[in-house]
Formats: C-alpha cells, sequence, structure tokens
C-alpha cells in the first residue's frame, strides 16, 4: 500500500522507487503482487502516464487512510504522538502561495526542524483525500462537506488603476463608466467579461471588452501599475501597491461583500501532531498577514 500511494504520489515507477529506496523492478513487483492479490487492476499504465481505474481511485482514499492510522499507531508506540515530526504537504492557489503563504511556512519550518513541508501552488480545488494533501487555504463560501476549517480572515474584489492612468482618462463614477476605459482582463477573478454589482438597493451589469486579457494576476497588476488600464483583484494581491500610491481602488461602493479565506484539513488527520503544529502556528501568521492587507486598504 506504501508503494502504491508513492507511485501516485510521484506520478510513476522510478520516482516511487527513488522515493521509496527501492529499485525500479522491486516497486513493479510490489505493485503486480498487490493488483494479483486483490484481483482487480487499480493503475492503467501507458508510456506516458499512468491513469488510476475507478477502484484504485477508491481503495487510494482507503489506503492514505490506513497508512496515516499505521503512522500514527507506530508514533504512539514509541512513545512520539505528541512530537511533531514527519512532511506536511498544504496547497493553495498561485498567487497567495507566493505573497503570503510561502513566508508563513519557512518561517514554520524553522521553528519545526524535523518536519518537511511540500507547498503545492495550484489554481484548483484540490481534493485533500485523494491527492493526499494535508491542509489546503481555499477563498470563498466552503460548500458542505466533511472538512474541518479554521477561519483566517476576508478578502475582496476590487477594480484598481494607476494615479497616472486616472489623471489621463478620468476616474470612472459608476459601472456604467467602465465601458469608456482600458480594462485589462485577470482570468483568475474576471472569468466572465459580464460584471454584475449591487449599490444599495440598486443592481444591474456592465459588459466589459478588456484590450489585454492575462491569466497571471502580476502580469494584470505590471500593466495597470504601468499606466494602462483597469484591472480586478484580491484585496491581498493589491495593498502594498495601494499602500504606496502605485495604485488606486474604484468603485468600492459597488463591489460584492468581502469573501472568507480558511484553512481546511480531514477531520481523520486532526490527531497527526505535524499538523496540530501547522495549525496552530500558521493560523495566527496568515490571519495577521491577511489583516495587514485589509488594514493597508482602509
Amino acid at each position: 500500500m506504501e508503494v502504491f500511494a508513492a507511485i501516485n504520489d510521484s506520478g510513476s515507477f522510478v520516482q516511487a522507487a527513488d522515493r521509496l529506496r527501492m529499485s525500479p523492478p522491486a516497486v513493479t513487483r510490489t505493485m503486480n503482487a498487490l493488483e494479483d492479490r486483490l484481483g482487480v487492476q487499480l493503475l492503467t499504465r501507458s508510456t506516458r502516464q499512468l491513469i488510476l481505474t475507478d477502484v484504485g481511485a477508491r481503495f487510494l482514499v482507503a489506503t492514505r487512510q490506513l497508512l496515516s492510522d499505521i503512522e500514527a499507531a507506530e508514533k504512539l508506540a514509541v512513545g512520539e504522538a505528541g512530537v511533531a515530526q514527519g512532511h506536511l504537504t498544504v496547497s493553495a492557489s498561485m498567487t497567495f502561495s507566493r505573497m503570503i503563504a510561502a513566508p508563513v511556512v519557512r518561517a514554520f519550518l524553522a521553528s519545526h526542524p524535523r518536519l518537511s513541508v511540500s507547498l503545492i501552488a495550484v489554481d484548483r480545488v484540490t481534493n485533500l483525500v485523494e491527492e493526499g494533501i494535508d491542509v489546503a487555504i481555499r477563498i470563498g463560501d466552503l460548500p458542505d462537506s466533511s472538512l474541518m476549517a479554521k477561519r483566517l480572515g476576508m478578502v475582496r474584489r476590487l477594480f484598481v488603476a494607476s494615479p497616472k492612468y486616472l489623471d489621463r482618462r478620468g476616474i470612472p463614477g459608476d459601472p456604467s463608466e467602465l465601458k469608456l476605459h482600458s480594462i485589462i482582463g485577470f482570468t483568475g477573478i474576471m472569468s466572465s467579461h459580464e460584471w454584475h454589482y449591487k449599490h444599495g438597493k440598486t443592481r444591474g451589469h456592465v459588459q466589459l471588452h478588456p484590450r489585454l486579457e492575462v491569466n497571471d494576476v502580476a502580469t494584470a497588476l505590471a500593466a495597470a501599475t504601468a499606466g494602462e488600464g483597469i484591472t480586478m483583484a484580491l484585496s491581498y494581491m493589491v495593498a502594498e501597491q495601494v499602500r504606496s500610491g502605485q495604485l488606486v481602488p474604484l468603485l468600492t461602493e459597488y463591489m460584492p461583500p468581502a469573501e472568507p479565506i480558511h484553512l481546511v484539513y480531514p477531520q481523520s488527520k486532526i490527531a497527526a501532531p505535524k499538523l496540530r503544529a501547522f495549525l496552530d502556528f500558521a493560523t495566527d501568521q496568515l490571519s495577521a498577514a491577511i489583516g495587514k492587507s485589509e488594514l493597508a486598504l482602509s
């Protein structure tokens, strides 16, 4: 089962062998023996990729839980149940990882020498159980699920532009005036070109036509800072530029309510000392970083 999990974590038999300090033929023999014993195919192999079968995906979930239980039992037996050690996997969006999560993770490692961390930066909702992730950082309202959550703070959506652009093109007084401006579309937030807004009891929408559209917030903000147009970002992404005067928030009274940001993790893993140590450390650190960003915009 350790071999099966390692193959899925690494994506190949060779990398799994290296991780487990086994030879590639030994990994292949072990995987074949597991499938023979179960009488089912867990992986579909090709020269380019490995794909879990439906039964393999279900077996992987059970495998991860059993291996976690075994690890906890072994630590209990040797008196290390309360010691934070081992490897932790954390996931967050690309931009949040770079700007906020990575510094917190590095500080956490500095204070916990017996731990290592994989920080997975990916702009999609990860499946914690199937992908072997211990804890994830998620922005937005959480759907009902079996995951546990710790709230870190709130983030807002903002239109921003540089003073240089606004001096040249004027400040939009209401959403309809956005049609008269150069829009820099960031697909991570502006996935649709139609923006819906609410102001008091008034609801409306405006069709945006970006002159430049990118899938990277750093590129969008660089263009906006250079005076090339108006873009939309989350508050933590632009806090420093707003604080320094490089960017100016626009139409704030029309923006939607702030969205929560949480640490989420499987309930089954809360007993693990490594997870408890991360939650205790990162909750305060991440909350402070998010709060600092919001303070810069107040």
